[in-house]
């Protein structure tokens, strides 16, 4: 299991978890919705803590140009620093991105190390995610009944590639919508997401951990 901090804090209470419990680990690092905040200003705690053993990726980090609680600007200088130290450490980089595709894109393109696009809600992003082998992480989302394009999305993602997220405590699946999301939610979007592929459901959950297991290296 791979717990998130999205700022200072909540990546030291990440880390707490991940040390405390056996088969978990920490994905750490400042959300965009922060990038205007005391937290963007942090970096160098953020690189303190990325030298634990049990951190396994940078992130989440990226672009949202929905919810802009931070300027375009301030966004992308923390994306771009984040970038920096996912290619220092040798770590993965969880990417958030909302409705900036081609900011996102751009961005990522002098990226060389593994990259995984969280929460995925961009189906023009799928072409470039093949091209560059990007893992592509979906959540609750694509189980709603709107989402149809999104499960064509999930179709079309190499089987090497996709992986499932709970994206708590929000986004639960369709069957328990409404409610505060938890990783038992997470056999309904495998459901979904199975569905839309064609596969089993036992199938996709054995592929879908192997994915983890590599992007994440924890071989």
């Amino acid at each position: 299991m791979v717990t998130i901090g999205t700022g200072i804090e909540s990546c030291r209470s990440a880390l707490a978890i991940a040390d405390a419990n056996d088969g978990v680990v920490a994905a750490l690092g400042v959300d965009p919705h922060s990038a205007g905040e005391p937290n963007a200003s942090r970096l160098d705690e953020l690189r303190e803590l990325l030298g634990h053993p049990k951190v396994v990726a940078v992130g989440e980090t990226g672009l949202d140009a929905v919810r802009r609680f931070a300027t375009p600007d301030e966004q992308r200088r923390l994306f771009d620093a984040q970038i920096a130290l996912a290619d220092e450490f040798g770590l993965a980089l969880v990417v958030h991105n909302r409705e900036a595709d081609d900011e996102t894109a751009e961005a990522l393109g002098g990226f060389a190390g593994t990259v995984v696009l969280h929460c995925f809600s961009s189906p023009a992003l799928v072409a470039l995610a093949t091209d560059r082998s990007y893992y592509v992480s979906f959540a609750g989302n694509v189980t709603y009944p709107n989402a149809g394009g999104l499960r064509e999305a999930a179709s079309a993602i190499r089987s090497d590639r996709i992986l499932v997220e709970t994206d708590s405590p929000y986004r639960a699946p369709q069957p328990v919508r409404g409610t505060r999301n938890e990783p038992a939610n997470l056999v309904h979007t495998l459901q979904a997401l199975a569905e839309a592929r064609g596969e089993s459901l036992a199938a996709l959950a054995a592929q879908t951990h192997a994915n983890a297991t590599t992007a994440f290296g924890l071989t």
